[in-house]
């Protein structure tokens, strides 16, 4: 949603229910520094609501066992839980089949193991990679080490000074034929929603496959694969109110047929002798080893939190507390946002004249103010603009709008003493 239209979605914000919201999470109730606690760095990780907590708790204490392994009645509610979990992702981002559904321990996870599992079986030398310059590290290092393994070329989309991609460029490398596109779908470090069904359409038609990293998407924007129609889509469960250690890789089934399996070991086997391994079918074929269950049940309560509030108001609620920080950001004029795209969402990256961004998140602390600070794993970004750091506040649905007004009092604290 376009940061511009302030009054629009400020108005309709004010229909969610946020005081309720906020009393399902309990971190939230605490004091930091003698001040009560304001969490400002969901971009990172997001806070966990108790239905969360209590289904991962009860897991534990009532149905713990082996997944898919035994006939006993713990391990029967295991794998029915953890299966159910498959099938609330499959249904919350719209895949065909659970088949298309990864578990893995994060959105990195699935980036490497597309990265090595498609690259090694389909990119050749010569070939060529495309990434773009506002990537997250963890959709950059994978792709530069399987170029350097396949002797391929990594071909890299800049950014224009607003944020946007320089989509001229993009079609210039597409040109190329590259046999990958890996490109993040919302950007972490500022906040850009990037146009990726388009691109993605573009993509295909040039005959490379698409890999989105929706880690900051999901829990701001509903995803469909149906709509975007991309190859793979990766994200993880805790930054959408889930827990840390679990996420997905989404596949086209075709594709993930056609593709080696990454990891061996238990449960990615179907028949083992010394002269010959058969592997699993889908999803298990990439899924080595005992999972997170707890962690896969988790992320199904989250989902469950999210659909049960909508994603359209949270993403309503979310785009509204941008564009009233976004507001108040511009009317100081020694405070600049970095990444000022029209569309954006869930985060406001800004530096003030003359000081570090550490020292005003170290500050901002002492008020009981959590955001994050520094090149937030996107140095390529940084470098764009010639800065060492940014500070970067970023919003969940539990944040409100007196929040946002505690911040930038602190701010203009900050701002007074520096000066």
């Amino acid at each position: 949603m376009s940061v511009s239209n302030f009054s629009k979605v400020s108005e309709f914000a004010s229909e969610l229910d946020v005081a309720g919201i906020r009393q399902q999470f309990p971190i939230l109730h605490q004091t930091v520094k003698d001040k009560p606690l304001i969490y400002f760095d969901s971009a990172a990780s997001s806070q966990k609501p108790r239905s969360v907590i209590d289904a991962i708790s009860n897991y534990y204490l009532h149905d713990h066992s082996n997944v898919h392994r035994g006939i006993h009645t713990l391990s029967e509610r295991a794998t029915d839980g953890f299966e159910q979990a498959r099938e609330s992702v499959r249904s919350f981002i719209n895949a065909n089949s659970t088949n298309e559904v990864i578990f893995v321990r994060g959105a990195t996870e699935a980036i490497n193991l597309v990265a090595f599992s498609y690259g090694e079986s389909f990119v050749n030398e010569g070939d060529s990679v495309v990434v773009t310059e506002m990537e997250h590290h963890a959709n950059i290092v994978p792709w530069q080490m399987m170029c350097e393994r396949r002797k391929a070329k990594l071909l890299v989309v800049p950014i224009h000074d607003d944020g946007q991609l320089n989509l001229d460029v993009y079609k210039q490398h597409l040109q190329r034929s590259p046999k990958m596109v890996a490109m993040t779908h919302v950007s972490n470090a500022l906040g850009t929603v990037n146009p990726v069904k388009e691109m993605t359409i573009l993509a295909h038609d040039a005959g490379a496959v698409v890999l989105l990293d929706g880690a900051q998407a999901v829990p701001h924007c509903g995803v469909d694969m149906q709509e975007l129609d991309c190859d793979f889509y990766a994200f993880s469960a805790h930054k959408m109110y889930g827990p840390t250690g679990v996420g997905v890789l989404y596949g086209k089934e075709d594709l993930l047929d056609r593709m080696a399996p990454w990891q061996s070991g238990g449960e990615m086997i179907r028949k083992v002798t010394f002269e010959h391994t058969e592997y699993n079918t889908l999803p298990w074929k990439f899924e080595a080893g005992t999972p997170d269950i707890s962690g896969s049940i988790g992320l199904d309560y989250a989902i469950r939190f999210m659909q049960e509030i909508g994603k359209s108001r949270i993403a309503e609620h979310e785009a509204a507390l941008l564009a009233y920080a976004t507001h108040l950001a511009n009317e100081r004029k020694w405070m600049r946002v970095i990444g000022t795209a029209p569309e954006k969402a869930g985060v406001l990256s800004f530096v003030l004249d003359d000081i570090h961004a550490n020292d005003v998140g170290l500050m901002l602390d002492a008020d009981g103010i959590a955001i994050r600070t520094g090149h937030h794993c996107a140095m390529p970004v940084m470098q764009h603009f010639s800065l060492p750091a940014t500070a970067r506040i970023s919003f969940g649905v539990y944040n409100t709008f007196n929040e946002i007004d505690s911040v930038y009092t602190s701010i203009d604290k900050i701002h007074k003493i520096f000066s």
